[in-house]
């Protein structure tokens, strides 16, 4: 039952105004007492000619809400008060019946969105920075697709450039096999990181590297069979890190895929005008759109990363069809894609509009919050198993017997790492701090799996292990029952707002504010009475708080851990 639209359409039939355009100002009241939704009536005071107050007098008294909703006026507001049973019903049935697809919808049917995210670099480990990419990237992937997105997952792997002839002269000249294929990326950041001390005495090492690159770039068959397996070594490593946090691309694509594909849109842009020359480089003059220059060939007459985005989105549209195209990176690019996209609308491809570029802020350490064993950079791996082993401590002192320990301890561990992400505006550099992060009482993962694990524990101890269909919603009619099936009822207007905008943060607060009110709930009312119909009716409450919740963390990433 849309409260909003049944409402709306009440208000046209009395005022003779759009039900849709009524709806837009139709809003939750910030003092609960106040109604469970208000409308208020300066906007009608032109089109009426009366004065607000008047218009809310009037329009309570004619108003019909069928049992559905009372109307009262309160100075220039019309407010409207829900019947507690009837909504108890409505919103349990609809749950009930939908299952575990309450909230999603078919909004998106019929549009093709390609998502780019994650995307490290090959021969590298998968450091804090890819953190965001994939967390944030990951719950907007999983959101377009509950509202029926035909979406394609995409990791852009850095694999081309001169980077790898650098790692095929380290290799050749201190390698050992059996080395690298015990110790895989570490192995080959170590010798990446020997090259660099090495050339800093023997420039002729770089020469060697480039050399290097000409050759694949010619087919050199030695030096393609040594990126290939430095390819491998690096994706059984990054799919290592993507299954520990339930991550899964349709489409694994390096840069290298596209190497071959960049003559075509110079030559377009060459032909269209658009390239100027500037300092020996080719670039498109961007002054006129208020922005910096875009770099399209180097003096020596080789690609930029710009080069290869370009040729990656014609080839993208051509391949996906898509109405969008979305690139999930860091805030400090934003200059890029801007550049970049606007190139792409100077070529006259109208599909250009769909690009879209979702930037996020820094993941910021406290002093002395993490260490890394590589002493360079924090890796993902470190972060990750640094929580997971906190975790595991504290299940260790709260409920040492707790079983399948280390599987909780991961799904909580990481659950913990992306709900702090997720948990602010994507856009908001985030603090980390362990006391915050694994904090099993505050606005935090932990505290959101705490309680669906608690609405699990009830349901089994009262041995539900199915939806509970029966209830009699008079006894779910307190405030606090209420607060509950009120967040409910909002959710899948939440997870439309947060596809909508990109913002799986409004997903995480709402999963909170359930959390919450269902621990509220629980603490004032004693669910496994006596009396058959309050039980029953309560537990049916507590049976839609575990599977909304439960959905809410599958589309934040998230696992929803039945014990903890």
């Amino acid at each position: 039952m849309n409260y909003k639209k049944y409402i709306a359409e009440k208000l046209a039939e009395l005022t003779g105004l759009n039900a849709d355009e009524l709806s837009l100002a139709i809003e939750s009241p910030t003092d609960a007492k106040l109604g469970d939704l208000a409308f208020p009536c300066f906007r009608l005071a032109k089109e009426l000619k009366k004065a607000p107050p008047v218009i809310a007098a009037e329009l309570a008294e004619k108003f019909d809400g069928a049992g559905l909703c009372e109307a009262r006026a309160t100075g220039p507001y019309l407010n409207f008060f829900f019947d507690r049973v009837e909504f108890a019903t409505n919103v349990l049935k609809q749950i009930f019946t939908e299952g575990n697809r309450y909230g999603s919808s078919d909004i998106g049917e019929g549009k093709n969105i390609v998502m780019d995210y994650s995307s490290p670099n090959i021969a590298k480990p998968m450091h804090i920075g890819h953190l965001g990419s994939t967390i944030i990237g990951l719950s907007i992937d999983r959101t377009l697709r509950f509202l029926g997105y035909n979406v394609t997952s995409i990791n852009h792997l850095g694999d081309w450039g001169t980077q790898f002839g650098k790692m095929i002269v380290a290799y050749l000249r201190w390698g050992d096999n059996a080395e690298i294929e015990k110790n895989g990326i570490d192995a080959l950041v170590a010798l990446y990181v020997r090259f660099h001390t090495e050339a800093d005495t023997d420039p002729a090492l770089e020469d060697e590297a480039r050399a290097w690159v000409v050759k694949m770039q010619d087919g050199d068959a030695e030096g393609l069979r040594l990126w290939q397996w430095f390819i491998d070594i690096s994706l059984n490593e990054f799919k290592r890190m993507y299954k520990l946090m339930g991550v899964e691309f349709d489409i694994f694509r390096g840069e290298s895929y596209y190497k071959d594909m960049m003559d075509a849109p110079v030559g377009k842009l060459r032909h269209m005008g658009l390239l100027e020359e500037s300092e020996g480089a080719q670039i498109v003059n961007l002054e006129e759109h208020k922005m910096p220059p875009c770099l399209i060939l180097r003096s020596d007459g080789g690609t930029l990363y710009a080069t290869r985005d370009i040729a990656t989105a014609i080839d993208r549209h051509g391949e996906f069809k898509f109405d969008k195209c979305l690139y999930i990176t860091s805030q400090e690019q934003i200059l890029y894609f801007s550049q970049f996209f606007k190139v792409l609308e100077l070529m006259d491809y109208p599909w250009a509009q769909g690009l879209t570029h979702i930037p996020y802020g820094m993941l910021r350490f406290e002093e002395g919050t993490m260490s890394t064993r590589r002493g360079t950079a924090i890796t993902m791996e470190d972060v990750i198993n640094e929580s997971v082993a906190k975790t595991k401590a504290i299940i260790e002192e709260k409920n040492p017997d707790l079983a399948d320990k280390d599987k909780v301890a991961e799904q909580v561990g990481v659950g913990a790492l992306i709900f702090n992400k997720l948990y602010n505006n994507r856009i908001k550099d985030t603090m980390f701090s362990w006391d915050l992060v694994l904090n099993f009482d505050g606005e935090t993962g932990p505290y959101v799996q705490y309680a669906h694990a608690r609405a699990c524990s009830v349901l089994r101890k009262a041995g539900e292990t199915t939806t509970a269909y029966a209830f009699d919603p008079a006894n779910l009619a307190c405030d606090s029952a209420f607060e509950v099936l009120r967040l409910i009822y909002d959710f899948p207007a939440k997870i439309e707002e947060a596809a909508d905008k990109y913002e799986p943060y409004m997903i995480a607060r709402q999963l909170v504010a359930l959390a919450q009110a269902f621990n509220a709930y629980y603490h004032h009312n004693i669910i496994l009475v006596e009396d058959d119909a309050v039980r029953t009716s309560r537990l049916a409450l507590v049976m839609a708080v575990k599977m909304q919740l439960e959905i809410g963390l599958r589309l934040l990433g998230m696992a929803a851990p039945e014990a903890m």
